[in-house]
């Protein structure tokens, strides 16, 4: 759960004019980030800010638990992002087939010895860090939202399948292809340094898929995130313990889970934010005056 929600509740418990514009402003400033990263449109992400706000203030009094008010914010921005009118040119409406996503042996083979990230992606991070963003902009909506909740807004799996009203294993089965096809992306960008293949082995062919690997694979997410049982989690470092390309391959995965959570929140237009926030600061103290009236 990111710190602004958290903070932003123990604001609004001072019932305190100064403490009550400072948690609209964090809470501004949260639902934007979040709306910019799924819709990828200044305007939406506006629009959206402000839409979810005017709703939530009628309630934000009554929200005394900071998962209460995530849910709450999250499932709304959720809703309005997806009915936004213009839609990313880039994102495809399909689904994210594991098979896919899985890299064939040749890539794998490439990876050994391989330190990771290229000497030329380490002096281009602004570069590398758009074409991250261009990639989550490609992933088809259900699996950009479970992308962007976990990885980039710090939300549980809990939270997330209330947000979304999936089940948790289908969060999770969705957040790792989703991981899956940003590190592809990226990788086929050049992102990740690719070791030399050895001498005396011909190249398989492109579409062999390392089948001894995909069981592991679907489970790779799992793995990093610590949600796997302790049985499949020993088969799962026996098997690396053996396998140099997964690896690497695991490592390359890594990085891109920890580009998506160091990537920076975005900011709305300051002028913007503090109009609405005079129209919210309004329309928040003439509910707590009707609630004081009826009581």
């Amino acid at each position: 759960m990111r710190p602004e929600i958290s903070q932003a509740v123990e604001l609004l418990r001072q019932n305190d004019p100064a403490a009550l514009e400072r948690a609209l402003a964090l809470l501004q400033e949260t639902v934007f980030s979040f709306s910019m990263k799924v819709c990828g449109q200044r305007e939406d992400a506006e629009d959206t800010m402000q839409e979810v706000l005017l709703k939530s203030v009628p309630y934000l009094p009554r929200f005394d638990s900071p998962q209460a008010l995530t849910v709450w914010l999250y499932k709304v921005a959720k809703n309005r992002c997806l009915m936004s009118r213009r839609q990313s040119k880039f994102a495809p409406r399909r689904e994210l087939a594991l098979d896919e996503l899985m890299p064939d042996r040749h890539e794998l083979e490439s990876l050994i010895g391989s330190n990771g990230e290229s000497p030329e992606a380490s002096a281009l991070r602004g570069e590398r860090a758009q074409w991250l963003r261009d990639a989550i902009l490609r992933l088809p909506p259900p699996y950009r939202l479970i992308l962007v909740l976990h990885d980039m807004e710090e939300l549980s799996n809990q939270e997330i399948a209330k947000i979304t009203d999936l089940r948790a294993g289908t969060v999770r089965v969705r957040l790792h292809r989703a991981r899956l096809y940003l590190r592809n992306e990226l990788a086929r960008r050049g992102a990740f340094h690719a070791g030399k293949r050895r001498r005396g082995k011909a190249a398989p062919k492109p579409e062999e898929k390392p089948h001894r690997c995909r069981e592991l694979f679907a489970a790779l997410s799992d793995y990093l995130d610590e949600k796997m049982d302790d049985s499949m989690c020993e088969k799962m470092e026996a098997h690396m313990g053996d396998c140099r390309p997964c690896q690497a391959f695991l490592a390359t995965l890594e990085q891109t889970i920890a580009q998506c959570r160091q990537t920076p929140s975005a900011c709305p237009d300051r002028r913007k934010a503090e109009k609405i926030r005079r129209a919210l600061l309004s329309k928040f103290r003439t509910t707590i005056a009707a609630r004081k009236s009826r009581a």
